[in-house]
């Protein structure tokens, strides 16, 4: 069973937090103007398995590891941070390619585009070890001992909060798109939002770091 009180609690907090500008926003919203709002899509569902993963963790306990553990934090925090970087370089690398003929197929390329855009957002969550210590921190608050096991109650409010962020995430994504758009229908413009997404994704992991 799960306190109704504490539910409510919950699910106003967790508004709050998945309405607060954040980097999580900065990636959809990245993804969104570089290749539309299928990515914009993809990118929610990919930090939604991001959440379940790390509700895993903390049900298990792998999340407590980073917490007690300053080396196994650190791993994670320059892992996550690599990673946003390798995404950055190599999107800001494509615009300064110049174009094949097999490129100017533009719908050939969304789709190569889009291709991983799930997995780099799931990854993109997993390696963040902040998301990890938020589960960790700011679920168990919500948790009634007198209630049924706490196992239970973790796993429930841990998958809650992706299920809850989600249409939150997707009101972002289509503002982002109307505004992608305008840009879309200028000459040249697709190259600068890849440009500004590259940037992006490298200012997200110097996020990370700091």
């Amino acid at each position: 069973m799960i306190n109704p009180d504490f539910l409510l609690s919950f699910l106003l907090a967790s508004f709050l937090m998945a309405v607060a500008p954040g980097p999580s926003n900065a990636f959809l919203m990245a993804q969104t103007f570089a290749n539309g709002r299928k990515a914009g899509m993809q990118s929610a569902f990919g930090f939604a398995l991001g959440g379940v993963v790390h509700t895993f963790f903390a049900v298990v306990g792998l999340s407590a590891i980073l917490k007690a553990s300053e080396t196994a934090y650190a791993s994670v925090q320059y892992a996550g941070a690599a990673y946003l970087c390798y995404l950055g370089f190599m999107m800001l690398k494509g615009t300064f390619m110049p174009p094949s003929c097999e490129q100017s197929d533009k719908p050939h390329v969304t789709t190569n585009k889009n291709k991983n855009v799930m997995f780099q957002a799931m990854m993109t969550e997993v390696l963040n070890p902040k998301v990890a210590l938020f589960f960790i921190a700011f679920i168990p608050q919500f948790v009634d001992p007198s209630l049924s096991s706490a196992t239970f109650q973790l796993a429930f409010f841990g998958l809650l909060y992706p299920i809850f962020a989600f249409p939150i995430d997707c009101t972002y994504i289509y503002f982002g798109d109307k505004i992608a758009q305008f840009f879309r229908n200028h000459p040249n413009s697709q190259l600068w939002i890849d440009r500004f997404t590259g940037i992006v994704f490298i200012a997200l992991a110097i996020n990370l770091l700091l």
